[in-house]
């Protein structure tokens, strides 16, 4: 008979090296670029298991491969999803028509894929925060199913009763702490925003010399210059400004992003706004894109040929998840490489999960998260202005979950609850294999340390 320990040595020994695998596999080219980025990102993701899965999300995809997925068809199986959609992807921003929305943010891994995608990644995620809130299992169940019997309720509302485009979480159809949420972001201001990232010299505004911040040499200003320019031909003609909103003051280098985009090269750009005044100048970000983690288990080209580039395919599909995105919503190249522009808006307002400790408070804030997610799924079909999924979703997953939705309600749950537990052990093992140095290419220098 074999050694039950050595078998789950070996186990342990075969996954740490599949993590590892994946992980260098994702993200090989960036490390080898700004390795010191990335000992940054996996020392954050070393911190706990939940950082861990916000920064391993090819690590998840990976994993969906073996899932059975009985909801997923030739149609249900290929609508926009979010990619990366854990608990702390929610928050506030000001929409195309000046309201403030609470809604799904970062929009860095949207693709095509199974609807369930999202949804087995948010309840995963769920489970590894109340976990680390010392919420029973019984407690964690039941949050995971108001996240996902909202999510359903809010589909079939859709499906029976059209106008998913006008469906917004506001100041007016919020309670509670998404309220409290989206007050907090009422009451930011544009020049508070323009104080912390910039000074006003000689009657006129330049971007603060610091921490995060590069200075460009000739070149490269001239690049990033000529990469704004091209940007502006990809806003919409119905988002357009007056020309004088664009004219562009100052542009420097960024450094210093979170755990999912370390390593990627950035800018921001100062523009004049839509008057002369300081008050209303406009901070943008031009940032690559990356491979969306989804894309590596969609074998479809139809839909890899689609987008131009990465920051191409994060400019649609945010466009196509968020029914009013970002006016400034844009695209450009730099050296043949993608990038995704963005304003960096002063009124967003991330969801903080530090101070939701309760099991009630969480559910009454899941239940608006799987209503957000809802909408995102179904207004990015056949209303929406992108041309790759051109059904109606919200009758498409109704029909695939039927109208019992018990059995799809437990089995994603069950999986929630799975997965968190394998990513607690994930997590000490990509940890010993950081330790360890066997992630090539980001090793430190710590044996020549003079201690």
């Amino acid at each position: 008979m074999s050694d039950p320990v050595a078998q789950v040595r070996q186990h342990s020994e075969q996954r740490r090296a599949e993590i590892v695998d994946v992980l260098v596999n994702a993200f090989d080219e960036l490390m080898r670029a700004d390795p010191a980025a990335f000992r940054k990102k996996f020392r954050k993701m070393a911190a706990d298991p939940y950082s861990f899965y916000r920064g391993a999300a090819c690590v998840f995809y990976h994993d969906m491969v073996a899932v059975d997925d009985p909801w997923a068809d030739e149609r249900t199986g290929r609508v926009w999803i979010q990619g990366d959609l854990h608990a702390e992807n929610f928050g506030t921003y000001m929409d195309s028509s000046g309201v403030l929305v609470f809604d799904v943010n970062d929009f860095d891994e949207a693709y095509l894929g199974s609807f369930t995608w999202d949804l087995r990644r948010l309840v995963a995620s769920v489970a590894l925060l109340a976990w680390n809130k010392a919420v029973s299992d019984d407690g964690i169940r039941r949050l995971a199913e108001t996240y996902l019997r909202a999510y359903l309720s809010q589909v079939r509302h859709f499906a029976e009763h059209p106008g998913d485009q006008k469906y917004r979480l506001q100041l007016d159809t919020t309670d509670g702490i998404v309220h409290e949420v989206l007050l907090d972001a009422r009451m930011k201001t544009r020049v508070e925003l323009l104080e912390h990232l910039t000074v006003v010299d000689g009657h006129d505004r330049r971007f603060r010399r610091g921490a995060g911040v590069r200075e460009l040499g000739e070149a490269e200003h001239a690049a990033a210059t000529h990469a704004f320019g091209q940007y502006l031909r990809t806003i919409p003609e119905n988002k357009r400004f007056g020309s004088l909103t664009y004219e562009v003051k100052d542009i420097v280098g960024r450094q210093g992003f979170g755990i999912g985009s370390a390593g990627l090269p950035a800018y921001n750009v100062l523009v004049e706004g839509r008057t002369q005044a300081l008050e209303n100048d406009v901070v943008l970000s031009m940032k690559q894109g990356n491979v969306a983690a989804p894309s590596r288990i969609v074998p479809d080209e139809r839909i890899h040929r689609y987008f131009r580039h990465h920051g191409h395919r994060t400019a649609v599909s945010q466009r196509a998840l968020q029914a009013h995105a970002d006016p400034w919503l844009g695209h450009t190249e730099i050296g043949g490489t993608g990038f995704v522009v963005s304003e960096l808006s002063p009124y967003v307002q991330d969801l903080d999960w530090s101070d939701l400790t309760e099991p009630s408070d969480m559910a009454s804030v899941l239940d608006y998260l799987g209503r957000a997610t809802a909408k995102m799924h179904c207004v990015a079909d056949a209303d929406s202005e992108q041309t790759l999924v051109t059904l109606q979703v919200e009758q498409a997953i109704a029909e695939a979950v039927g109208r019992d939705d018990t059995e799809f309600v437990r089995s994603l749950t069950d999986f929630g609850m799975r997965y968190a537990v394998q990513t607690r052990e994930d997590h000490r093992l990509f940890v010993n294999a950081f330790r360890g140095g066997e992630i090539p290419g980001v090793q430190s220098s710590e044996s020549s340390v003079t201690w």
